[in-house]
């Protein structure tokens, strides 16, 4: 015989047979039952009667005991159990986040990375010319209009906007790799 034939072919136990009997006559009200626990999760339910079968193997005992007509109640019982000892652990740990909460969270730059990034500004706004630097500081870091900025620099807005022009045209030249921003 090969290993394959070997493996297909494989007697089963005694044990299977009962585990096989115990799921055919419990594992719907058992599944009902960790169903309503899990509020309505059938993953979750599944894996529990799963795990309450496990534990019916690991103590055959407890199936053959001449105490009570039926196993069901110690199955519904350790079900049970193990579904408040699930929802304790969950509720120990965390919220589990999905994927797609994850794909549209907001990315935050990093702080050394925006810190830099203004060093390197600063640095860039100190070669312009003091018209230049004048008008950008007070429309684009102060957020005043072109009409305050005129008034503020005693200059017509034309000349106001002309000089922001020019002076982020000089920006994105001493700062190739922000040209994006400044656009």
């Amino acid at each position: 015989m090969s290993a394959a034939t070997t493996l297909t072919h494989r007697p089963t136990t005694t044990a299977e047979h009962e585990l096989a009997a115990l799921q055919r006559e419990h594992g719907r009200p058992l599944f009902a039952l960790l169903l309503r626990l899990c509020d309505g999760d059938r993953q979750r339910a599944e894996d529990l009667v799963q795990e309450t079968l496990v534990r019916a193997w690991q103590h055959p005992e407890a199936l053959r005991a001449d105490a009570f007509d039926s196993v069901r109640p110690w199955l519904m019982t350790v079900a049970r159990r193990l579904a408040i000892d699930a929802r304790r652990a969950r509720q120990a740990r965390p919220a589990e986040v999905g994927d797609a909460v994850l794909e549209n969270a907001p990315v935050c730059a990093d702080h050394a990375e925006r810190a830099a990034a203004a060093l390197d500004v600063r640095e860039a706004v100190k070669t312009l010319t003091p018209e230049h630097r004048d008008v950008l500081v007070l429309v684009y870091f102060e957020g005043a209009s072109v009409a305050e900025a005129a008034a503020t620099l005693g200059i017509p807005p034309g000349t106001v906007k002309s000089r922001a022009y020019y002076a982020l045209r000089a920006m994105r030249r001493v700062l190739p790799g922000y040209a994006a921003d400044l656009r």
